[in-house]
């Protein structure tokens, strides 16, 4: 017998048919999941589960949701949060334990500091433009997670490791996962895509020109902005101006592939003529600089140790040789690693001593040695492996039969939810990727890495349920936050929450971002924000006589400045540098940031809305 759901109408002012009154309730489940993070300090499970709780007694109490919608809801976000969320960072941080299971990690290391032994300069070439490409080509949690474990192979301490990472990715997000949020807003407004590519590239470049200057100030506070803001400014500025360029008058899907691209030459460049007065090495200690157009010139002494604007000493590990190069067989933090002995015992693809083939001189005679041409690529070989599968994933051909062989469209058994006008609400409908989705890929990625490195499946499989056990509470966290969001959606506490702010007239300007911002904070997604919240910011543009293409773009722009404090971005944080249970630490560290940054688009948003700025809107 065929079972079907009883439709359930979302109601906007549930409570006392008051819309004010139902916004605060609607409110409550994230204000909530804030407070226990930032002032109580709780774990982040422990708080995602009882704001879960919360926004299911406000469904079913509120909002009369029926209890078996409200179950299947709550499944919904879990299923989702495992796929492809969870899919996503098991296999990430998989791919990273492998490779700190060989010695090929502590070549990584080195090939790294030959780039630059200044930990202020690598946190630009791999968060900012490295971690670029990564969104650009997967998007969801694998740049933070793959960007953080690079920032420790170079010999970063996990914690700013990880508030990097998060920090790093925000200008890229909204042209990520090429073009996602964009084509996205594209279909649930109707604005040209061109239009709202146009608009967002008009916002996201001055995030960019900022973000590294803050990058810089986290690993080295003052000093770190007086010694390294030409290449943080250069750095800024070609991101900003490429993102532009290419969102406007090239190809909006290959936007940040472009700027990143771009800003990986021209620091490349730039460092060639220039280098800073002092090197920030991997252990904090401080080198002067005597030649600026030669790394190879740097007289080491050390004379300070580093303390981080984020509360770290230092920002290398313990455990290392006199020059700094960390210990074969331990990460650079000290820790053995996962998978080798203590002594560094390799897995496979090294030879009977231990070292990688023709690795180069150790760095203990002196400097950071770069490996020869070999060991380089073999050690950058797991994301070389991982660029190119996603390339080729993308190819329109291959993309279009991914699609056909594995992907299938269904709606969540047990739902049946309609708006307030009477439409069927999209967020119960689910596309399941398995084949084409981000994790799988990255599944694929790391079996070729196995291969390469002739690691034995055995202990592949080994490394995997390390891998699962690691994340076991990240898993808990993520489903609990994921459940909160779809029931939040389902049962309309969102839009309440949405429309309410939009009620605000004129002042919708200054509300319209804080709405994004809100929308990724709660979803840890943009795309999935701009499906939310996108015709609701047009139906608002409209009634206030504002720009839709403005409102909708900002939605998507002041957004990304909440993806550093969704909670499920917070736990694949903590899980890539081994972490978990750190959230609340990391949401306190990133707090400030984030709502500075919402302000400097907010100001941006409103000025553009007015004949200051609003020659920038197409």
């Amino acid at each position: 017998m065929d079972i079907q759901a009883q439709a359930f109408e979302q109601i906007l002012d549930p409570v006392g048919g008051s819309l004010a009154i139902s916004a605060v309730l609607a409110a409550l489940p994230l204000l909530v999941l804030f407070v226990l993070l930032g002032v109580f300090r709780m774990k982040a499970y422990q708080a995602g589960v009882i704001s879960l709780v919360l926004s299911i007694l406000l469904a079913v109490i509120a909002w009369r949701m029926p209890v078996d919608q409200v179950v299947a809801a709550t499944g919904l976000g879990a299923f989702y949060a495992i796929f492809p969320i969870l899919w996503i960072l098991i296999n990430a941080l998989w791919i990273y334990k492998l490779t700190v299971a060989t010695p090929w990690f502590e070549v990584l290391g080195r090939t790294i500091r030959s780039i630059s032994d200044d930990l202020r300069i690598l946190s630009i070439l791999i968060a900012f433009c490295f971690g670029a490409l990564l969104e650009s080509l997967a998007g969801f949690g694998a740049p933070v997670a793959i960007a953080a474990a690079m920032l420790m192979a170079a010999g970063m301490k996990p914690l700013k490791s990880a508030i990097v990472a998060l920090l790093a990715n925000t200008a890229p997000v909204a042209f990520g996962a090429m073009a996602a949020p964009i084509i996205a807003l594209n279909g649930v407004t109707g604005i040209p895509l061109q239009e709202l590519s146009s608009m967002t590239g008009r916002q996201t470049p001055f995030i960019a020109l900022v973000v590294p200057l803050i990058l810089v100030f986290l690993v080295d506070g003052k000093r770190g902005l007086r010694q390294t803001w030409p290449v943080a400014l250069v750095s800024g500025f070609v991101f900003g101006l490429a993102q532009f360029v290419a969102s406007n008058f090239f190809v909006v899907e290959l936007t940040d592939v472009v700027a990143a691209v771009a800003t990986v030459a021209a620091v490349l460049l730039m460092l060639r003529v220039w280098q800073p007065a002092e090197i920030i090495g991997m252990s904090g200690e401080v080198q002067e600089t005597e030649v600026p157009d030669a790394q190879e010139a740097a007289a080491p002494k050390t004379t300070d140790t580093v303390e981080s604007a984020a509360g770290q000493p230092g920002s290398g590990g313990r455990g290392r040789r006199s020059s700094g190069a960390p210990v074969s067989g331990t990460t650079v933090s000290g820790a053995p690693v996962s998978g080798a002995t203590a002594s560094g015992a390799p897995v496979g693809g090294t030879t009977a001593s231990g070292a990688p083939p023709g690795a180069g001189k150790s760095a203990a005679a002196g400097g950071t040695t770069r490996p020869d041409a070999r060991s380089v690529l073999m050690a950058t070989a797991p994301y070389l492996i991982i660029i190119a599968v996603f390339s080729l994933a993308q190819v329109p051909g291959i993309k279009i039969w991914l699609t056909e062989i594995g992907s299938v469209t269904f709606r969540w058994p047990g739902l049946d939810v309609v708006d307030s006008n009477g439409k069927a609400v999209s967020a119960q409908t689910l596309r399941f990727d398995h084949i084409r989705a981000t994790g799988t890929l990255l599944l694929f990625a790391g079996i070729l890495t196995m291969l390469l490195y002739r690691i034995r499946p055995g202990q592949g499989l080994k490394v995997y349920g390390e891998t699962l056990k690691q994340l076991r509470w990240t898993i808990v966290t993520v489903c609990a936050v994921l459940a909160l969001s779809f029931v939040m959606n389902l049962s309309g506490q969102t839009t309440t929450l949405g429309v309410a702010l939009a009620s605000a007239g004129g002042f919708f300007a200054l509300l319209s971002p804080l709405l994004g911002w809100i929308g990724v904070a709660l979803t840890g997604s943009d795309t999935s924000s701009n499906s939310l919240f996108g015709q609701l910011q047009v139906a608002a543009a409209n009634e206030t006589g504002l720009s839709a293409t403005l409102m909708a773009a900002s939605n998507s722009s002041a957004g990304v400045m909440g993806k550093m404090l969704s909670l499920q971005n917070l736990a694949i944080a903590a899980a890539a540098v081994g972490l978990e249970g750190s959230e609340s630490t990391l949401f306190r560290k990133l707090l400030g940031w984030s709502l500075g940054l919402l302000a400097l688009m907010t100001l941006l948003v409103w000025l553009q809305s007015t004949s200051v700025l609003g020659w920038m809107v197409p």
